[in-house]
């Protein structure tokens, strides 16, 4: 059964700046010789591994809503300088936008089932309604 993640996205403005920082971050792997697939680096690897890269995406939460999300495509454990031991979330590169969801702050990352997960929106970015009204609609079922 899939499941997916959430996620702040600290310090992120909006969508398109989520998709620049992301493309530079690329830019530094190939230039490194590395994978081209953005990375997340977290302390804790997720138990539900198998779950989450059956489908699974890692939706990201900016400015107080649901905005984005990209598909996982793997866990890479490592330790760190230090000696503590971390994990990087690969993605695949295409940042897909979604429906507004309000959503509070939390730290870290949790699940998130793909029933209450929101819905990608169009191509054409049809979908510019400020997260509260978009809340307040998908409550009275009208998104």
């Amino acid at each position: 059964m899939t499941v997916h993640l959430i996620k702040l996205a600290v310090g992120v403005e909006d969508f398109e700046h989520l998709a620049r920082l992301q493309k530079n971050r690329i830019a530094e792997f190939k230039a490194q010789g590395l994978s081209e697939n953005p990375r997340h680096f977290t302390r804790m690897k997720p138990k539900r591994e198998a779950e989450l890269l059956d489908g699974g995406s890692i939706y990201w939460v900016i400015k107080g809503a649901v905005r984005a999300r990209q598909k996982l495509v793997a866990f890479d454990s490592y330790t760190d300088d230090e000696g503590v031991k971390r994990c990087a979330i690969v993605l695949h590169p295409e940042l897909v936008a979604t429906q507004n969801r309000p959503h509070r702050a939390f730290q870290g990352w949790r699940y998130l089932d793909p029933a209450k997960a929101p819905k990608d929106i169009d191509a054409d970015g049809a979908s510019d309604i400020p997260p509260e009204l978009a809340g307040d609609l998908e409550a009275l079922g009208l998104l």
